[in-house]
């Protein structure tokens, strides 16, 4: 008998198997054991036909179930805690009209002049550098739901000299290491995250997708941005899911100028010394003393899905001491206070077109602009002067069909910070007259580009095609006679990315 036919007759058809044995029965006890044992060794074989058939009703719908499973094969799941591999593989095409030297981003700061032998020549080049990765660890404990999250990029410093001669070792380097803690409505967050100054899309929160760096493939982003990632700790109240406040203390910096092609001040002969010492230059590694960490205070709203608002404020306070008033012991301390907002809103005007609007302004504060403005001078007497800046950035992003298309202006403002050296006649601080053409007064950016998203499975991620144009310029404060008055870049970028398959796990 078939095992397919069995499936759908009824029991009695098994009552043959039974009751013949008992035709050849006899009266005494052992035919009646020998019976006994036909009947069991008959259940066993029913019992065995039985697993086969369930068996064969239960293969066919175990594959459709494995495939409906939602859960991406990247995720590792350890009792209530999920980690996750996160990053992607880019490689990316950058040209620029002028030889601005450096890596893939841009030094708004520094764009060449066109009088510059570094303006005769344009530059092309590969690079796999913006490639991330990382990894992100979900859980909860004791009613504390936790969040970990890692990611490195290659961008760091080398040490080599032959990256494009014959080994393309790129070094890595720690981008975002925090620990973020939840339980009601309070929430504390610990480690290296985006600066909690940088504009947000979603709330108060450091996840890179819930913050607002741009759509752009230039890794120094857009001009006029506020933003820096630095260590620190914050912490946050929901007062409801659409209010949020927070308050952070973050790594300081007292900042002179010169870094990412930013402008430098000119100090006082007589205290040069500062540089590198008291002040960062962009020399040296967190070796400059500071008072006290940065203190950073935002309040956000989220009435709809389709409306982010926020106000931020930052208060910092830079200190030297000056030991040509007397010997170095007996010098003389010099404190002042540098404070900075910000006003920042998304909205979605209709469906799939967000408008974007980013406004900073700072006494003190040139820092945050990602280092194109110095953050004071200082006068002859040692004392400390924070200088005006400010940036912003307005734009537009769509959704259309598989494309995501953006198109943002970015400006940054230095203001003039003039002092007298100590001989009552030379001129020292920043935009003084016949200051160098370093020192930029304003520096623009306008760019547009789209992402177009070529493949995405939750299995097997996602392939884009991204690409950007940028027009940048700067104006220096002091022009020279015949000296050119400004200055700009034209840029493309071409980006081929691959994005790991997987997303966070559902919040609970």
């Amino acid at each position: 008998m078939k095992l397919e036919s069995l499936k759908h007759k009824p029991a009695l058809c098994l009552l043959p198997l039974l009751i013949l044995p008992l035709c050849h029965a006899q009266g005494d006890g052992s035919d009646i054991d020998k019976l006994k044992a036909k009947l069991d060794e008959q259940q066993r074989q029913i019992d065995s036909l039985r697993q086969k058939l369930d068996g064969q009703a239960a293969r066919p719908t175990d594959k459709p179930q494995a495939d409906a499973a939602d859960s991406s094969p990247l995720q590792i799941k350890i009792g209530d805690t999920t980690i996750i591999p996160i990053g992607f593989m880019d490689l990316t095409a950058e040209w620029k009209d002028k030889n601005a030297g450096g890596s893939i981003g841009t030094s708004f700061g520094s764009i060449p002049y066109n009088n510059a032998a570094t303006a005769k020549l344009s530059e092309f080049r590969f690079s796999p550098q913006n490639s991330r990765i990382g990894f992100r660890v979900d859980g909860a404990w004791n009613g504390i739901s936790f969040l970990g999250y890692n990611e490195f990029d290659f961008l760091g410093t080398s040490g080599t000299n032959n990256l494009s001669v014959t080994n393309g070792a790129f070094v890595p380097r720690l981008r975002l290491f925090w620990l973020d803690l939840r339980k009601g409505q309070w929430e504390f967050l610990a480690g290296q995250s985006w600066s909690m100054l940088t504009p947000n899309r979603k709330g108060i929160s450091a996840l890179p997708s819930d913050l607002f760096y741009s759509q752009v493939t230039d890794v120094n982003y857009v001009a006029g941005l506020t933003w820096t990632r630095q260590p620190g700790m914050r912490v946050l109240y929901h007062p409801s899911k659409e209010v949020t406040f927070g308050f952070s203390v973050e790594n300081p910096d007292a900042y002179m100028g010169g870094s990412g092609g930013g402008s430098s001040i000119v100090l006082p002969s007589a205290l040069s010394g500062l540089a590198g010492s008291q002040l960062d230059n962009a020399s040296n590694v967190q070796t400059t003393p500071n008072l006290h960490p940065d203190l950073i205070a935002k309040l956000a709203f989220d009435p709809t899905s389709r409306v982010h608002f926020e106000i931020a404020g930052i208060e910092r306070t830079f200190k030297l001491w000056n030991t040509t008033t007397g010997t170095p012991t007996s010098g003389k301390y010099f404190t002042k206070v540098g404070a900075g907002g910000s006003i920042n809103g998304n909205f979605e005007v209709v469906k799939n077109l967000r408008l974007i609007t980013n406004n900073y302004w700072s006494d003190g504060g040139g820092r945050y602009l990602f280092g194109q403005a110095p953050d004071l001078v200082v006068r002859a007497d040692g004392s400390v002067s924070p200088i005006h800046s400010g940036g912003m950035v307005h734009g537009f992003e769509a959704t259309v069909g598989k494309f995501l298309l953006y198109a943002y202006y970015g400006g940054i403002y230095i203001g003039r910070d003039v002092a007298i050296d100590a001989n009552g006649t030379s001129l020292v601080g920043y935009g003084y007259r016949g200051s160098a053409n370093s020192q930029n007064r304003v520096i623009q950016e306008l760019t547009f580009g789209f992402n177009e998203n070529i493949f995405k499975s939750p299995k097997l991620g996602a392939v884009n095609l991204m690409g950007q144009y940028e027009y940048a310029m700067r104006d220096p404060w002091y022009v020279a006679t015949n000296a050119p008055k400004a200055t700009h870049d034209n840029t493309l970028y071409f980006n081929v990315r691959y994005t790991l398959p997987g997303g966070a796990p559902s919040a609970k």
